[in-house]
Parts: C-alpha cells; sequence; structure tokens
C-alpha cells in the first residue's frame, strides 16, 4: 500500500467519522439533550478540530517524505533545471568551437 492509498483511507475514514458525529449530534438535537444551536457549534468545533488535525497529518507527511527524499541524497527538480542549462550552454559552445575549427580546416584560394 502507497502513501497515497494510506491517506486516501485515512481521509475516507474522516469522513465517516464527519457523517456519524452529524448524526450523533442530530439524535441528541431530537431527544432534546442539545438545542439546535449548541449542536451546530459542536459540530462546528468538531469540523474546525478534524480540518486542523488533517492539515497536521498532511504536514507530518510531507515532513517525513521530504526527509526520506534527502536520505536518499536525491537531485531536486531544481537541481535537474541547472543541469539541462548547463548542459544547453555547454553544447552550444562546443557547436560554435566546432564550427569555428571547420572554418580554419577550409583551404583557402
Amino acid at each position: 500500500m502507497t502513501g497515497f492509498d494510506l491517506i486516501r483511507k485515512a481521509l475516507m475514514a474522516g469522513v465517516g467519522v464527519q457523517e456519524k458525529v452529524k448524526d450523533f449530534v442530530d439524535d441528541l438535537i431530537k431527544k432534546g439533550e442539545l438545542s439546535e444551536t449548541e449542536g451546530a457549534k459542536l459540530i462546528k468545533e468538531w469540523t474546525e478540530k478534524a480540518d486542523q488535525t488533517g492539515k497536521d497529518i498532511g504536514k507530518s507527511v510531507s515532513d517525513i517524505i521530504d526527509s526520506a527524499m534527502e536520505k536518499m541524497n536525491l537531485p531536486t527538480r531544481e537541481d535537474v533545471e541547472k543541469l539541462q542549462r548547463k548542459v544547453q550552454a555547454l553544447s552550444a559552445r562546443i557547436k560554435k568551437l566546432e564550427e569555428a575549427k571547420g572554418s580554419e580546416d577550409i583551404p583557402e584560394e
């Protein structure tokens, strides 16, 4: 199972939990144990905490991935782009040198 699959399953579970919390609060309101205002406040607070937890998990996963990538010593996109620019510049210089060398080899009349 990939990290993406794991995160996806966790988020889907979170959606299911959110529905259950809403149903639970709705039942409490129907029973008269909570007012609609209290129920709405409770759901809002739970949603805000769930959102923050999701953001925290996302940051943690991102940090773990960054750390693993750093340990693997893989080049970043920026590193690859720098190397591409250097190769292009060197290729252009070689082409100019070859053209200059080629014109020297042509005998003059």
